[in-house]
């Protein structure tokens, strides 16, 4: 193919599909073995330092805050994340040291909260870096791309933009039509974490509502690590096997943990909760701010059991399923506490 253009972003998480493929089958155990184990084995386990990672979800849906939150407290430096959608995920991460470069479709931006001050400061002042951009479907190709085996993905995206400029894909004349294509790189992340609303002890997945890319996500990164809002019996997943989007073999680990997505939305089981959200973008104005947030919340609890109870324990998560069942006023009191 003759190549038109190629965007100045670094190359990030690609592979040669066979070099990928050959890894996948050394490395991951295909049989029904029980996967579970505790988010600190498997933060230990499967992520280290340097790494190059996703978080499943979309801005402050189905995140895995759990996840997040014990990979500050056992120290972890220096990763790059994929910021396909990353909003309040990104902002905790480099909040906590973690995050350092940023592979960005979408990231700072709270939505109708606002900006994020954490990340901007960070971004500005060059403490994290933005090392590539993409658009948000362009992400996802990049994930299909690597699930279907492939070293690119060809569309039609990005093409005139400043956002191909400093992407990582090429221009090529496209050699069927003789038109220019984009082709986007494939992205096999060293781990992925992704929540789900129920899997079994192998890892078979359940969830509910919009996969929005994890099917793809999943089947990409090299390690990945479910957390479950409920743990089942095998027979619930045999029952319903087209239920099944994310299937055993690709599974490293499994961490059964109800409400892991707070303060975000799970879809069907609770909202988001918008007022410790609030009280986030608050404190984050500073970085004596943002120390006293991790102080609190992060490590000054043992587990992601306390830090709930912190914020309010059962009947703050029971209040967050009635607003998500539409049962309540989003303006009830409880959706005004700061904690």
């Amino acid at each position: 193919m003759k190549v038109l253009a190629e965007g100045e972003g670094e190359r990030l998480a690609w592979m040669h599909p066979d070099e990928a493929r050959k890894w996948m089958r050394d490395n991951k155990k295909r049989a029904l073995i029980d996967r579970r184990m505790s988010i600190g084995e498997a933060v230990r386990r499967f992520t280290k330092d340097g790494d190059y990672f996703a978080m499943g979800g979309f801005g402050h849906v189905r995140v895995s805050m759990n996840a997040i939150y014990e990979m500050i407290r056992q120290g972890r430096r220096s990763l790059i994340m994929a910021g396909k959608t990353s909003v309040h995920d990104v902002d905790i991460l480099i909040g906590g040291g973690v995050v350092d470069r940023i592979d960005c479709a979408y990231a700072h931006g709270h939505e109708l909260r606002g900006l994020s001050p954490c990340g901007r400061r960070a971004t500005e002042s060059g403490r994290v870096k933005i090392v590539g951009e993409l658009s948000n479907a362009a992400f996802q190709w990049r994930f299909k791309a690597a699930a279907m085996g492939l070293p690119w993905y060809p569309t039609r995206v990005m093409m005139g933009t400043d956002t191909f400029r400093y992407s990582s894909a090429m221009i090529v004349e496209d050699p069927f039509t003789g038109s220019p294509i984009t082709l986007l790189p494939a992205c096999y992340p060293d781990f992925a974490f992704i929540h789900v609303h129920r899997c079994d002890r192998y890892g078979n997945c359940q969830i509910d509502g919009t996969t929005i890319e994890d099917v793809d996500l999943a089947r990409a990164a090299k390690r990945l690590i479910i957390t479950t809002e409920e743990l089942v019996e095998d027979e619930v997943i045999t029952s319903e096997p087209g239920r099944t989007v994310i299937p055993h073999f690709i599974v490293d680990a499994v961490v059964e943990s109800p409400y892991c997505s707070h303060p975000g939305n799970m879809p069907g089981l609770y909202y988001s909760d918008e007022a410790h959200m609030a009280e986030w973008l608050r404190i984050s104005r500073s970085d004596e701010g943002v120390k006293e947030y991790m102080d609190r919340y992060v490590y000054g609890v043992e587990n992601f059991e306390e830090y709930l109870g912190l914020i309010g324990g059962k009947d703050r998560m029971e209040y967050l399923a009635r607003l998500e069942r539409l049962e309540v006023p989003l303006d009830a009191p409880w959706s005004r506490r700061g904690k």
